[in-house]
């Protein structure tokens, strides 16, 4: 008798019905990417953005390539590298600053006289010591640094700002919004003209709901931007930017995809499926007029947060693909 129990026993938990489990979940269906893409910013312009003008038709093509090392020669060889695998040359180039890290640098200066434009993000620091004057000295080397460019600048003055994990420093939006006025005042002040000012949170922040609370208002801004990544979750990108694009439909801004990137995690075929969609997304919305790709592997990621495509031979053809696209060459 306690042999043929335990034979039962057995039996319903290899089953899984003994521990009371359930049977484990289906995979979630994989998201349609040949479905036409939603067309909701399709303001074709003109805008007032600044001194960096969109362009009338189609949208600039820009990306960050992560250098092996971060120096003068390292930046200028990841660039070219890229470029040379492209077939083309980026029009402008992402690059990151700390808040104390100068603008105008050899290397953009190198990438200026190769006819590259600048999108510069800076991490500007608290908001409060903004505010408390704790950093006149430096933002206002900061801004004279960049009127010695003399030519048009994107600057994405704390990018993201929106992230749970700059809350110590953002404080609030309305911090936010007060010590980006306050930069702007000083920047205007050493005559920095050549500035178009970006405000670029997180597609996450809107899907949240809290990244318009950081929102300085359409005097203040020149472009409106969003970061948007296939990391975690794998889905098209007008969908992980959809709450993004309803809202900047209603402003009169052009828009630049600041970063964008589908993670190593999904594999060959669905990150060019997915940057497929991407590039017909960015068509279909007119109102983006420009998008950078975030060409990194930052170190200490795992794979969902993994975005560099060199190496990747299928998801380089579709990247190399919406990089010689006409609309991408205005």
């Amino acid at each position: 008798m306690g042999k043929r129990l335990l034979s039962v026993l057995i039996v319903l938990l290899l089953s899984g019905c003994g521990s009371g489990g359930d049977d484990p979940p289906p995979p979630a269906p994989s998201p349609d990417l040949s479905a036409p893409p939603r067309a909701v910013a399709v303001d074709p312009g003109p805008f007032e953005a600044g001194p960096f003008e969109p362009p009338t038709r189609g949208a600039y093509f820009g990306a960050w390539i992560k250098p092996d090392e971060l120096t003068h020669v390292g930046r200028l060889t990841a660039v070219g590298e890229l470029e040379r695998s492209m077939g083309r040359r980026l029009d402008f180039i992402n690059t990151y600053r700390r808040f104390d890290q100068m603008m105008g640098t050899l290397s953009d200066e190198a990438f200026l006289a190769d006819g590259a434009s600048l999108m510069i993000s800076w991490a500007t620091g608290d908001n409060r010591s903004i505010l408390a004057g704790e950093h006149d000295d430096l933002i206002r080397r900061q801004a004279k640094a960049i009127r010695k460019i003399r030519k048009p600048v994107l600057l994405r003055m704390r990018w993201e700002m929106d992230r749970p994990n700059l809350q110590a420093t953002m404080w609030s939006g309305e911090d936010y919004i007060a010590a980006w006025r306050y930069v702007r005042k000083v920047f205007r002040e050493e005559r920095a003209e050549n500035v178009s000012w970006v405000w670029c949170p997180t597609a996450e922040g809107f899907i949240r709901g809290d990244a318009p609370a950081f929102y300085p208002g359409d005097d203040q801004v020149d472009w409106t931007c969003v970061d948007v990544y296939a990391g975690f979750d794998f889905q098209p990108i007008g969908t992980l930017m959809g709450p993004f694009l309803d809202w900047a439909a209603q402003r009169p801004k052009p828009i630049v995809i600041g970063e964008f990137g589908v993670a190593k995690a999904w594999g060959s075929e669905s990150r060019a499926a997915w940057l497929k969609d991407a590039e017909r997304t960015f068509k279909a919305n007119k109102q983006i007029k420009a998008i950078a790709y975030f060409e990194s592997d930052p170190e200490g990621n795992g794979p969902n947060q993994q975005f560099q495509l060199t190496g990747d031979k299928r998801a380089f053809r579709a990247f190399q693909r919406l990089a010689q696209d006409p609309y991408f060459n205005p």
